[in-house]
């Protein structure tokens, strides 16, 4: 086993940047040629790689693996650790394995992973984004000897993955490297009804009242805010914050989308492109430095926290935003509902320019998970075929009702052939929020080693208006310009590493300076110019060779 090395790099996460930057390393060793033969045997075609050996759970073992995982947002003050939440309890029980689980502080995975790397004393199983938060990706914490190139493990010990994969050979080229390495147990979205959960949402009742319809185009926009600042007396017509964490207004194409651009890079007409660079981003910079000067964007976008959010929607000083359907329509509406019984939030579609056309870009994620839910082996295990076994469990027939939909007779059960949500979730006794309930005894709501199934969300989305969102926002072109989970080498990884930080840096400063008013418009240019200055250009080539590699795949 090749000794540890030291991460002597910082773990870069830019905060407005979606695109990733992972690895590729050296090549697999090329095998040493068989011994010469006396004989010349005839040309034979040869044996297929023997079938992955069935696991039958629970298994019989007397040891206990340890797991690294950070616990969700949604359990945060519901339960102290992973041990005390069912579905973890019962994960053990149905696969027969003990397991010890190791939780860093929360919203400090990174930093607690970089330490623990560090010190070479590493767990069996670490649930962590080596696609984009790892420095120099995936194929570097193999070559660094932190975590396994699970291939051959895959093959012998993961029927289960191993036949998914084999059946969804699009996916099955997302989830390995450039050089074909396999390095986790990947979160994969089972449907296209879970690729797409963020969009416009408005008020249908001040719609109802004010006698205006659906907004369909910027100009509708602007209208229909001026209306809910000057006849329902809103105090931030549209809220928005530039806070990552909060709001996805600034990364996810909404409202930029109408002028051809997104926050981040993609690919039109076989070329990258990187929006903030493009026209179109200046004409989205005018139309919010337009809503911030007429008073119908929240004058209060640059420090706007989720608590303040909150507060914006459920008093009615806001009458629109961009949200999740769960975590935006379905926490809001009874909020709103308890200060007026009629009010009512809907979902919108993507604005653009012109009545009829096809948004270019909104949200829309990609099927194989880059923001997180993979679980690597780390290099050091002692028990990596028990781990590998334990983890097919997930993509097996069983495992994935259970981390869908979790115990049988408890929290769900079958209803027309169909898995369905017991009120212990839906409904829960103890007033838990579904999202809660859902992380207690499921891993469907959040992510983990399992296909997630669009039985969950048709359940989740409870209220009519947020299963009609999901479609609504569905109804783009994203698709045609989205980039595929493309990886850069080690080496280019940092270089882009470093050029994206002052590229972001650029952008984010740009945005909200223009938009709050602080600089004309026409600074645009410069702001253009400057981001040249830090090899923007290189950065695209960078993309660009990631891409040719992946398509080669």
């Amino acid at each position: 086993m090749k000794s540890k090395k030291k991460i002597v790099s910082t773990l870069v996460v830019t905060a407005m940047m979606s695109t990733a930057a992972i690895a590729c390393s050296t090549p697999a060793a090329t095998p040493a040629p068989a011994p010469a033969d006396t004989k010349t045997p005839a040309a034979t075609t040869p044996a297929p790689a023997p079938a992955a050996a069935a696991t039958t759970y629970p298994m019989k073992t007397d040891k206990t693996l340890t797991y690294w995982m950070e616990m969700t947002g949604n359990l945060v003050g519901v339960k102290a650790t992973h041990q005390e939440t069912p579905f973890f309890a019962e994960w053990q029980k149905k696969t027969g394995v003990p397991l010890k689980f190791i939780a860093p502080p929360v919203n400090q995975a990174k930093e607690a992973l970089n330490v623990m790397l560090a010190s070479g004393d590493l767990p069996d199983m670490i649930e962590f984004n080596f696609f984009k938060d790892f420095p120099g990706g995936p194929e570097k914490a193999i070559k660094d000897g932190y975590i396994l190139k699970l291939n051959d493990m895959i093959d012998k010990f993961a029927p289960n993955l191993k036949k998914y994969l084999k059946e969804h050979p699009e996916i099955d080229k997302m989830v390995k490297t450039d050089n074909g390495s396999y390095y986790s147990f990947p979160f994969i979205r089972g449907d296209d009804l879970l690729m797409v959960y963020q969009g416009p949402i408005v008020r249908q009742d001040w719609l109802d009242e004010l006698g205006i319809p659906m907004p369909q185009t910027i100009d509708d926009w602007t209208a229909m805010l001026k209306a809910f600042k000057e006849k329902k007396g809103a105090a931030a017509p549209f809220t928005a914050s530039s806070k990552p964490r909060v709001f996805n207004e600034f990364n996810s194409g909404h409202f930029m989308g109408a002028y051809g651009v997104t926050r981040d890079f993609y690919l039109e007409g076989g070329q990258i492109k990187f929006g903030p660079a493009e026209k179109g981003y200046k004409d989205w910079l005018g139309l919010f430095r337009g809503w911030y000067e007429q008073g119908l964007l929240d004058k209060n976008i640059a420090t706007v926290d989720a608590k303040a959010f909150d507060a914006n929607i459920s008093s009615g000083a806001s009458g629109a935003t961009v949200a999740n359907a769960g975590g935006g329509i379905g926490k809001w509406q009874p909020l709103v509902e308890a200060t007026n019984p009629k009010a009512k939030l809907v979902p919108a579609p993507q604005p653009v320019l012109k009545k009829g056309d096809t948004p270019k870009f909104g949200q829309r994620d990609l099927p194989f998970s880059i923001n997180g839910g993979m679980v690597a082996i780390s290099a050091t295990s002692k028990n990596a075929e028990l781990a590998v076994r334990l983890l097919d469990y997930g993509y097996s027939e069983e495992g994935h009702n259970y981390f869908n939909f979790g115990q049988e007779g408890v929290s769900y059960k079958m209803v027309n052939g169909v898995p369905t949500y017991t009120d212990l979730l839906m409904k829960n006794p103890d007033k838990l929020a579904p999202a809660q309930a859902l992380s207690l005894y499921t891993r469907a709501n959040y992510s983990g080693p399992f296909v997630q199934d669009k039985n969950y969300i048709l359940q989740y989305l409870a209220l009519p208006q947020q299963k009609d969102a999901v479609a609504l926002w569905a109804k783009t072109d994203v698709a045609k310009y989205q980039l595929p989970p493309i990886t850069p080498t080690p080496e280019e990884s940092s270089e882009m590493a470093k050029i994206m930080t002052d590229v972001n840096t650029l952008v984010d400063e740009m945005t909200l300076k223009i938009i709050l008013g602080a600089e004309p418009l026409d600074t645009y240019e410069k702001y253009v110019e400057k981001l040249k200055s830090v090899k923007l250009d290189r950065a695209i080539e960078i993309q660009k060779a990631a891409l040719d590699r992946y398509n080669k795949r």
